[in-house]
């Protein structure tokens, strides 16, 4: 349904309260504010489905600039239009930038304080649960088949053991997926080519059937014409004996 844009600048301003609690109460970047992206935007608001904001973050993360803010002006445009991308954007950055703006005149009084350094290892911990919840999510939702798992697992490899740029591994796993594609649409459509011959031979064949058997039908059919014909003839022939003998009995009677 097409949205007035009245209708989109409300949908706007409540999409950037959305995200304005969302990059209030994250931490960690883009993948551990999944979680709360993943119950605001699909659970809460039913804007996306599972599958449509796994490829959002698919996307979001081929393309340059922050996961989170990509996702965030996707989702604002998918929405709202153009007023949403820009109101789902300022309202994920806002709390970052206050925060830090903040923190930039307090953080040399409190450096050495330790229990500032007890917070900041509580938030990565509670980071490193935000990720790892994340990944358990995107795992469940995806479709798993061997393709997958060996490009699934090919790709750690490379990243873990290698000096390979992550910019360089993205890119060869989406020009193989096109081309894993490409194929399998080719043998698809080979596929269904040799099927619809086919079943255009079977059709044939099974007209020929029918064909075959209307015609011993017609001529069965004819044969039992034929020979009710000769029945009514033979039958017909029968009366006119009998009337003519019955007419010869009379004409004797009548000379008696």
């Amino acid at each position: 349904m097409k949205l007035s844009v009245k209708e989109k600048f409300i949908s706007a301003l409540r999409l950037f309260a959305i995200f304005f609690k969302i990059g209030l109460f994250s931490f960690g970047g883009g993948y551990a504010m999944f979680t709360m992206i993943e119950r605001e935007v699909v659970e809460k608001h039913k804007y996306l489905t599972h599958n449509e904001l796994m490829d959002v973050f698919a996307i979001a993360e081929s393309t340059p600039g922050a996961v989170a803010i990509n996702v965030a002006t996707f989702v604002g445009t998918r929405v709202a239009g153009i007023f949403g991308g820009i109101f789902t954007t300022i309202g994920l950055m806002l709390p970052s930038i206050v925060i830090i703006m903040a923190l930039s005149y307090i953080i040399d009084l409190v450096r050495d304080n330790k229990w500032v350094g007890y917070l900041f290892k509580g938030i990565r911990a509670g980071v490193l649960v935000l990720i790892a919840k994340a990944v358990l999510s995107f795992f469940r939702n995806m479709r798993k088949d061997w393709f997958d798992f060996v490009l699934l697992i090919a790709s750690f490899l490379i990243a873990f053991l290698t000096d390979v740029s992550v910019i360089y591994i993205i890119l060869g796993t989406i020009v193989i997926c096109i081309l894993a594609i490409v194929i399998k649409h080719a043998i698809d459509k080979k596929k269904n080519k040799t099927e619809d011959s086919n079943q255009d031979d079977a059709n044939e064949e099974s007209s020929k059937k029918l064909d075959s058997v209307v015609v011993e039908e017609t001529s069965v059919d004819n044969i039992h014409n034929e020979e009710s014909s000769e029945n009514v003839d033979s039958i017909e022939k029968a009366l006119d004996v009998e009337e003519q003998a019955e007419g010869g009995n009379q004409e004797e009677g009548g000379h008696d």
